[in-house]
Formats: structure tokens, sequence, C-alpha cells
């Protein structure tokens, strides 16, 4: 995946306890010239089409006799819509959906412009998305989701609750059954996973531009080599599987695979091949150092863009403001079992009961907002890669380590 896409996140717990909030409302426009054709290009998920087109249909119906409309869905990924629009933004999109990280870039391209109704967008939505929404105070996204990371998936005829605590039990369960659990290390987007709770930091710096990180300190009480050795000791294992999302999935339908890390877009899937035996939970600990050291995730959303460049900017921002209300956000939770961000869509009896809700808001305890710029991905991804091989190069991890955060923090 993906630098995937926006999970409920610590302040999700507080506001579940909310018994009410302000119920988003779109309101109809004034009477506009109803000889004219609106034409809007909206990228979305290219598993998003069937969902997109019918708020399509209800937008049009709601606004029927103000305006002619042309909308059309064109599948583009959310993980990179930033640089496919700043190729040429005025013929990208008039409505995008993006992660969040993307946000700070695409505002200061000037491909988006502040939200007219930021008090509206602050009241209906989760503290967390909002915040992942906006550039400083200000909001320049309508949040859609708050459900980009990630949690442990498991087959219950395979492992009790104690044993989905260690990533390392898990995988010597697998073994002894001829199965596997897996985790796509091709990914920095999970790899995260291992450095984020061992006082080893990465992140974005104040220019927007440039990374910091300490992932091969050697003055951390865990050292990076620490990590390293952690990794191998888990690849190892013939219960591990480094796979990436799509093969997780099929391992999971053919029956290879009885537990991995992996987010809501595969659940409903995921709960079709396990039935009643599909378990969903906070991730594990993972041994480093033989203490067991609980393991982070990134954390994110989904917002939906409007194109500063749009030549018809009013019709666009109505029809994102419709794509991300309540009401369609209860719809996409139901269609394609995606958290909402709107405080009373998440607030709702279903949502609740969800496992892969629940086990998200357990991880978000050990979650951060993913803020790191372009340079970190590949290198983090190709130390990865050697840890999961068993480090065939023969290279020192100091010096891998030490020639991936250059790579991480190069200007």
């Amino acid at each position: 995946m993906n630098k995937k896409y926006c999970w409920l996140l610590a302040a999700v717990g507080s506001l579940f306890l909310l018994s009410s909030c302000g119920k988003q409302e779109t309101l109809p426009v004034e009477e506009e010239n109803t000889d004219q054709t609106i034409a809007l290009t909206v990228w979305g998920g290219e598993d998003d089409e069937e969902l997109l087109k019918e708020m399509f249909a209800s937008f049009e119906s709601y606004y029927a006799g103000q305006a002619h409309f042309q909308i059309t869905y064109q599948a583009q990924s959310e993980s990179n819509c930033k640089d496919v629009l700043l190729g040429n933004l005025e013929e990208g999109a008039d409505v995008f959906a993006f992660a969040d990280d993307q946000v700070a870039a695409l505002a200061a391209a000037g491909a988006l412009e502040p939200i007219e109704e930021a008090d509206k967008i602050r009241t209906a939505n989760l503290a967390t998305s909002v915040e992942a929404a906006s550039v400083g105070d200000t909001i320049y996204a309508y949040p859609l989701t708050a459900d980009n990371g990630y949690f442990l998936y498991y087959n219950k005829a395979y492992f009790s609750e104690e044993d989905i605590q260690s990533l390392n039990q898990m995988v010597e369960i697998a073994a002894e059954h001829g199965k596997f659990v897996t985790m796509d290390w091709s990914s920095a987007w999970y790899v995260y996973a291992f450095f984020g709770n061992t006082g080893l930091e990465v992140g974005v710096n104040a220019d927007g531009l440039t990374n910091y990180c300490t992932w091969n300190s050697t003055d951390n009480p865990i050292q990076g080599v620490d990590v390293a050795q952690a990794m191998m000791e888990i690849a190892k294992s013939p219960g591990f599987s480094n796979r990436t999302d799509t093969e997780f999935l099929a391992g999971v339908q053919d029956g290879s695979v009885i537990a991995g890390i992996s987010g809501v877009w595969n659940g409903v899937a995921i709960e079709e091949a396990w039935g009643e035996n599909v378990g969903a939970a906070k991730l594990p600990t993972y041994l480093c150092q033989n203490e067991p050291v609980q393991m982070a995730s990134f954390s994110g959303c989904k917002l939906i863009g409007v194109n500063a460049y749009s030549a018809h900017r009013e019709w666009a921002a109505k029809l994102a403001d419709w794509i991300s209300n309540e009401e369609n956000q209860r719809l996409r939770f139901e269609e394609r079992g995606q958290g909402p961000s709107n405080i009373q869509a998440a607030n709702s009896k279903e949502v609740q009961e969800s496992e892969a809700i629940a086990a998200l808001l357990a991880q978000s305890e050990f979650s951060q907002l993913q803020r790191v710029s372009g340079k970190f991905w590949d290198p983090v991804a190709a130390f990865a890669d050697s840890m999961a091989k068993g480090n065939p190069s023969g290279a020192s991890l100091q010096e891998q380590l030490d020639r991936m955060v250059e790579s991480v923090t190069a200007r």
C-alpha cells in the first residue's frame, strides 16, 4: 500500500462519548441558471467507482432544477494524487480524494484554497481528522475517513487472545501449522511499526521538504541495530512471509495465511474468507533485546480536495461537501467498511460494533499521523528488504542503517 491512505486516533475514544453533535447539513444553493451545464471531474480510488457514482446520483437529484450536471469519475490512487495533480493543475480533476500527508504540499502549490465553511468542518468531524486536513490552523480539505492505519487481522481457529500479544509467538504457531503470518516490508509505511515505540525518531523538518531520522542511533537505549536484528529474527522463521497487501489477501483466501497486518480496506474480503473466525486487534509486541516492544503505526485520513483552478469551483466545493457529509460517510462504511471522520457517523452503533474499528481504536494509542517527506520511502524499503532476506550482502547492520538515514535525511 501505498502510503496509504485517513484511522481512528487517540482522540476518538473521548469523542465516542459524545451523545450528540450538530448534524452536518448540505443546503441547497441559491437559484442558479438552469440552462448551464456544470461539468465536473472527480478522482477517486479504483474500488470507489460504484460508491461514488451512487453519490453523484443523489447529488444531482438534490440539486435538480438548479443546473444540469455532467460528473465524470476517473480512477486515481489517493497515495500519489498530489504528484499527478501538480503535473498539470489546470487539467486536473475538480474534486479529488487524497491521503492527508499530501495536504501541505498541495496547499503550498496553490492547488487547494482554505475551506470557507471551516467552522462547519470542525464541528462535524473528529478533531484528529480536522488536524489532518489542516496546515497550521487553516483547513484546506474535507475530511472523508479516519481509518488510514493498520492493525492485526488473525484467524481465531489458530490463535488465542494470549497468542496475539506477541508477533514472535504468532510466527512460531504459524510455522507449526505450515502457515504464515505476513507483513509488507516492501512498504516503509508498515516498517515504521518496528521503530515507532523505541525512542528512535523520524519526521519532517519545518521546511516541509526534508526529514530528520535517528533510526541509526547508537546512543538510544534501544539502538538501530537492535531493531534490525529483531526484524531478521522474525524474518528467518518459516512461519513469517514478507508479502504485499495484495499477496496477503490472496493468502488469506487460499488458506496459507492465518494472520497479517493490514487495514480496513481488506476487512470485507477477510471476513468472507474466515467467517466467524475473523479477528482484529491492535498490533502485537515484538522481541527486541529480549524484551517486548509494542509495535507502532502510522495513521492518517483520506481527504477530499477541491482544485483551486476548477472552472466551477463553487459547485466542486458543494460536491466535495456532499461526498464527505454524514449520510455518505455512513454509506461508505456500509459499502466499503471505511471508518468515518464525521462524529455522528463514527458514533453510530454499526461503526462501534465493527471489530476493525475497535482494533484501530486500540492501536491509536501507539500511532501517530504520517508526516514524512518523499525521501523517506525508498531507503527504508530497501533496508527492510535486506532484513527480510537475512542480510544477503553481509554488510554490517550499522552501515546499512547509516546509509538508510543518510538517504532519508538528504536535502
